[in-house]
């Protein structure tokens, strides 16, 4: 009876083992994803921030031919 507690306890544990693998590689799975997500937020930022710039500087660039045709 001992040979096959022994054999169950291993089954159990190495179950566990492989459960609790899975489950890490599902959380590491989903961190790259988190940080694939934040990255494309970032560059979505930054894209808006050069458009923004970009529009900005254009307003300028009018603004400044027309106070040039002013005098």
């Amino acid at each position: 009876m001992g040979f096959l507690d022994n054999a169950k306890d291993a089954a159990e544990a190495t179950g566990r083992k492989i459960g609790e693998t899975v489950e890490d590689a599902k959380d590491r799975i989903g961190d790259k994803v988190d940080e694939a997500k934040a990255d494309a937020k970032v560059k979505q930022a930054e894209a808006d921030v050069k458009k923004a710039e970009a529009e900005r500087d254009t307003t300028e660039a009018k603004n400044d031919y027309k106070e040039q045709l002013r005098d």
